[in-house]
């Protein structure tokens, strides 16, 4: 997938100050965009930026119009493994990679919509997102991020997903990336590292998936009332209120949330509590807080669902993920 590889020019290195972060908008939170143009962008603070352990076996590469800059794509490899540390709040807008993305979260934790939903990845966790797919990733909190990259052919003979979901990472699973990290992009396909990187993207394909997901319905009406729900959860969401705000009956509504989606709109709001919850505790929200903003009548109510749909405890489910 993707072009074909820019005319080779020199050789160079992608070093940890050629990734920029622009802060943007009121709240001031930090998106990392594409240059817009060949080569690279500079900043000064070098505490906030990408650190990339891999080597750039050409330069000559122009940023993709709404598309982040993926070096990588073009090295000879069919598994490409990055670590990337994120200050608070970075975004990287709606992109897309030629390579499947197996985004796992070392600490941090990460958000990740695409037009058919949203993911939460919570520390110790990862998620994936197919080749081509248009997604975007918000940091909550410091996140260190471990990305494998891999190509579309290697994905299909993996059999890794053709859509985005959230899974565990077994012990195995991140040692193999953590080794993986340190090879060179230029690795013998046919010596030790080939065949880690072999281990590794079959360990991927046995992982197993996570309910850490509220899909989004293809319906404009009802895709709005849902990314207003994304931004301000609430379990207290009215059935009635939200059909009036789509413009259609409660009935109408109801059998096109659930054709849509494949759930109901209150199995629906009520992960999406849970998303949001998850989110907020990992930012050392109170238990408390997290409950009336959420919009339970107390903290053992939200307790008691948040047991009910994640197997655990606010406390327990977050020290275990640590």
């Amino acid at each position: 997938m993707g072009s074909a590889p820019p005319t080779m020019k020199r050789s160079w290195h992608l070093r940890s100050d050629e990734v920029a972060f622009r802060p943007i908008g009121p709240s001031g939170r930090r998106v990392v965009r594409p240059s817009g143009r060949t080569g690279v962008e500079r900043i000064s603070d070098r505490s906030k930026v990408t650190r990339l352990r891999y080597q750039i076996i050409h330069d000559g590469i122009p940023a993709l119009r709404n598309t982040l800059p993926d070096p990588y794509d073009h090295i000879p490899r069919s598994v490409v493994v990055t670590a990337n540390d994120y200050p608070a709040g970075t975004t990287f807008p709606e992109h897309a990679h030629g390579r499947g993305q197996f985004a796992f979260a070392s600490r941090g934790t990460i958000s990740v919509s695409t037009p058919h939903g949203r993911w939460l990845v919570p520390p110790q966790r990862a998620c994936w997102v197919p080749p081509g797919v248009r997604h975007e990733m918000t940091m909550t909190g410091a996140v260190t991020m471990l990305n494998t990259f891999v190509s579309d052919d290697a994905a299909r003979a993996a059999g890794l997903p053709d859509q985005c979901g959230v899974y565990g990472v077994s012990p195995l699973l991140r040692q193999l990336i953590d080794d993986a990290i340190e090879l060179p992009a230029m690795y013998d396909v046919d010596g030790r590292a080939g065949k880690l990187m072999a281990l590794l993207v079959a360990e991927i394909a046995t992982m197993p998936r996570l309910s850490l997901h509220a899909p989004l319905p293809a319906d404009a009406r009802l895709a709005s009332i849902c990314r207003h729900l994304f931004a301000s959860p609430s379990i207290a969401a009215d059935l009635d209120q939200v059909a009036t705000h789509a413009g259609v009956s409660r009935r109408t509504f109801t059998r096109l949330f659930r054709a849509q989606t494949g759930v109901s709109f209150a199995a629906w709001r009520q992960q999406v509590c849970m998303l949001a919850a998850i989110t907020r505790l990992s930012d050392g929200q109170p238990v408390t807080r997290v409950a009336f903003e959420l919009g339970y009548a107390s903290a053992s109510a939200f307790t008691s669902a948040f047991r009910r749909i994640l197997g655990d405890t606010p406390s327990r489910y977050l020290e275990a993920r640590r």
